[in-house]
């Protein structure tokens, strides 16, 4: 005999049997909408540059109404991919195999992209979009699925590369006006001492009272990494990430050993095999998760392994727009361990526009998590209209 009853969330109903088999609306479209938003203050820094936010929105639609969404920003200095590519990628490879299935079989499509490499974005998009679906469909929010830890984050704001003063001067903006105390330097220029200056300018403008923390996107050698340290021993950063290239295996190790605060693998480490080979390699010993680049199915096998192995974790800005953001948000107010240190959330406000229908909001150097559904935005149609570059 099989008991059948009906729970009814939000607009779709649920059901469930004697034998705890839970069917959801199935995934009927997957969307890929290329978009571009431009940059106010364009952002400089080793690896590249970017002035305009030619993002890929993700829409993953149910049978019955629900549309979750997420983003994928193109890094091609980074992953390789492009806006181009991202699109090719869901709507030729990725969506065919997603059609069908509903947003709590996340494993099964993780198999299912799996079987393309690389295209981290494009994948982390999907996934992240289906959680969003989910949480709608359940009418509970994301951020509550994957642990509800806290209601709120500290925010760190990446700087860019620019004149010593001009750094400072945006520093101090930011902490008069937002009340962020915490700061990322972009390093990596030569000569060191350009940036050795820039970060000494920051410090004494500032005051003890601020974090500063320094990022090389892979910019310099290990050997001018080392150098850069020692200049900067009593400017007080409170860890370092990426200062040199991950392939210099053994120039990588050397630096690590030496390094007096918490080095940060980032770009080396984008899937959770990469997390497990830098840190027992002695490469790194702290972790970047970033939703753009992991999902959240991903960014939980990451927190997992990082806080099981001991290892620090810090959650990153992948130069994210607005949804990416709030991605970043929901995940790292989440848990425990991704809760401890100030998240890099803000550098969406380098943005000249948006594309949700509420604007985001810091307050006192905090974000609070997005309350509602799913992710708790929604997307401005018009807006959508407006930047999309595809029609």
């Amino acid at each position: 005999m099989t008991d059948t009853t009906r729970l009814t969330a939000t607009d779709s109903e649920l059901r469930t049997t004697g034998a705890h088999a839970v069917s959801l609306p199935k995934i009927v479209s997957v969307a890929a909408i290329p978009y571009a938003i431009p940059y106010a203050k364009p952002l400089h820094f080793a690896s590249g540059s970017i002035d305009v936010a030619d993002n890929v929105l993700v829409q993953v639609t149910t049978e019955d109404g629900i549309v979750g969404i997420a983003e994928a920003p193109p890094r091609p200095y980074t992953y390789g991919e492009t806006q181009e590519s991202i699109v090719a990628a869901i709507d030729r490879l990725f969506a065919p195999v997603i059609v069908g299935l509903t947003p709590l079989d996340r494993e099964r499509a993780r198999e299912k992209v799996e079987r393309t490499v690389a295209n981290h974005t494009a994948k982390a998009a999907l996934d992240m979009a289906m959680w969003d679906a989910l949480g709608k469909t359940l009418g509970v929010s994301v951020h509550n699925l994957l642990g509800g830890y806290t209601g709120s984050l500290r925010v760190s704001h990446m700087l860019g590369f620019d004149p010593p003063q001009a750094v400072a001067e945006q520093a101090i903006a930011l902490r008069d006006v937002l009340g962020i105390t915490s700061f990322k330097i972009k390093v990596g220029q030569r000569p060191i001492s350009r940036d050795v200056e820039v970060c000494r300018v920051v410090r004494d403008t500032l005051g003890d009272d601020v974090e500063i923390y320094i990022d090389g996107n892979r910019g310099w050698t290990a050997s001018e990494s080392a150098e850069a340290l020692r200049m900067l021993s009593d400017v007080g950063l409170s860890r370092v990430e990426e200062l040199c290239p991950a392939d210099d295996v053994l120039g990588r190790r050397w630096l690590v050993a030496q390094c007096p605060v918490p080095f940060v693998a980032d770009e080396s480490a984008a899937t959770p095999a990469e997390v497990t080979r830098e840190i027992l390699s002695g490469a790194a010993n702290a972790i970047s998760i970033k939703t753009a680049r992991t999902g959240f199915s991903d960014s939980l096998r990451v927190a997992n392994l990082a806080e099981g192995l001991g290892v620090e974790t810090v959650i990153g800005n992948q130069i994210d727009a607005h949804v990416g953001t709030v991605c970043s948000l929901a995940f790292g107010a989440a848990r425990r361990s991704t809760s401890r240190h100030a998240a890099e959330l803000s550098n969406y406000l380098d943005m000249a526009d948006h594309l949700l229908t509420e604007p985001l909001v810091i307050e006192n150097g905090q974000m609070s998590v997005v309350p509602g559904p799913g992710l708790g935005i929604e997307i401005d149609p018009g807006k959508l209209a407006h930047y999309r570059t595809d029609r």
